[in-house]
């Protein structure tokens, strides 16, 4: 089971695009653990653990708002997920990832759209974010920043219509900056949606993703979903976008 389980690892943590070799080193087995747990066997999800703590997000995301959210919203979303996956599900057998579920989810019952999709959605969601104590944007680098760059002029730019994404999001739903055929675009889904799966809105690979559901900020932004957005940018580890492209 050990041995089936690293290989499960190993083969999502390819998919994911952290690694580029065939040498994965251990701790890239727990950063795959961090992010989702999204290569264990099926009907055995975990919450993932937060890479800081409740407040390490203050005073952009609160404490109260961040452990509600993780404990509460997550969690149910992976219990959901484990019983829907619990009884044989037709078309979905033991080798199955989130990734591969969510190729064919049209398929499958609502209940694993929505829960498997709250479950993945959030774990990249968490691990896109860092600590900021100092209230200094970080700003991306390297190959994302050239990327950024050449489809939208500029960061200013690219901030500007994606914010303009989440706040045109009717309801709930996610905002996305993802990697179609190798292009940058930005775009959104309802509900717990996103771009891996099938007959979503948008197709492609998620870079970086922001929860504009309002359990993901009302007690400290009441209806201000604006605020919100504004004082996230503070937060968003693009260290860990660039890993994703």
């Amino acid at each position: 089971m050990n041995n089936r389980r690293d290989f499960l690892k190993k083969t999502a943590l390819a998919s994911l695009g952290i690694i580029t070799s065939n040498a994965i080193a251990e701790e890239q087995i727990q950063q795959l653990e961090q992010v989702g747990n999204f290569a264990l066997p099926l009907s055995n999800f975990e919450l993932p653990k937060l890479p800081y703590a409740y407040d390490g997000l203050e005073p952009f995301i609160d404490q109260q708002t961040m452990e509600i959210h993780h404990s509460k919203h997550h969690k149910t979303y992976i219990d959901n997920l484990n019983k829907a996956l619990s009884v044989p599900v037709e078309g979905v057998t033991n080798e199955d990832t989130l990734e591969t579920i969510f190729s064919k989810i049209s398929k499958l019952p609502v209940s694993i759209r929505n829960n498997g999709g709250g479950h993945y959605n959030h774990s990249l969601f968490w691990n896109l974010m860092k600590s900021n104590k100092d209230g200094v944007i970080n700003l991306p680098t390297g190959k994302l920043e050239d990327a950024i760059t050449s489809v939208f002029g500029s960061f200013e730019e690219f901030k500007k219509q994606f914010t303009e994404a989440a706040l045109k999001r009717f309801g709930s739903g996610w905002v996305w900056l993802y990697q179609q055929d190798g292009k940058l675009k930005i775009g959104s889904t309802p509900n717990q949606d996103n771009p891996l799966m099938e007959n979503a809105e948008i197709s492609g690979k998620p870079l970086l993703a922001l929860d504009v559901w309002e359990h993901a900020y009302y007690l400290k932004y009441q209806n201000k979903r604006n605020e919100y957005i504004s004082n996230w940018w503070n937060v968003v580890n693009w260290d860990a976008v660039s890993q994703q492209l």
